[in-house]
């Protein structure tokens, strides 16, 4: 999230660099004017990336809570996280994150599996959550799925099985 919020400021700041560069330039205003522009422009784009900040950290606390929400709902599921492989992260073809899954089917009859993934940046900081569901894993054998972000995420990716339920 941080690293979001970083370019967010960054965009904003370049934008507010270049809108006071023009108003210094112009020569109709005088210095004073220039300055509370530029001042307000500064107060309106820290408010935009303030307000857009919160905005992606809601709704990442939204997509986690409805991701608990899912796996508290199955009815008797056990946890297996331990039982849960995941590859690397790679980025498809519409630049979401994704990341092959394989539960292990330890039980003694057929069963699927419902596994939540978080996608998060090197420093732990959460950038999308993903809850798959793998159906139908015959005893003693393995299943697969692709865990895949919601959104479009680029640079180092991490990704890690935070929960999951066989049932």
């Amino acid at each position: 999230m941080r690293r979001w919020t970083r370019r967010a400021t960054g965009v904003a700041l370049a934008g507010l660099v270049t809108f006071t560069g023009a108003g210094c330039s112009n020569g109709s205003s005088g210095p004073s004017g220039t300055g509370s522009k530029a001042a307000s422009v500064a107060s309106q784009a820290s408010a935009a990336v303030s307000s857009l900040a919160s905005e992606a950290s809601g709704a990442l606390a939204s997509a986690s809570a409805e991701a608990r929400r899912k796996l508290d709902g199955i009815k008797g599921g056990v946890d297996v996280k331990g039982d849960v492989k995941l590859g690397n992260v790679t980025t498809d073809g519409e630049g979401h994150a994704t990341a092959r899954l394989t539960p292990t089917n330890t039980a003694g009859s057929a069963k699927s599996f419902a596994v939540q993934v978080n996608f998060t940046d090197p420093g732990g900081n959460l950038l999308d959550t993903a809850v798959v569901t793998v159906p139908d894993v015959p005893a003693g054998k393995t299943g697969t799925a692709t865990a895949r972000s919601t959104r479009k995420l680029s640079g180092d990716v991490r990704a890690e099985v935070v929960r999951a339920v066989r049932y």
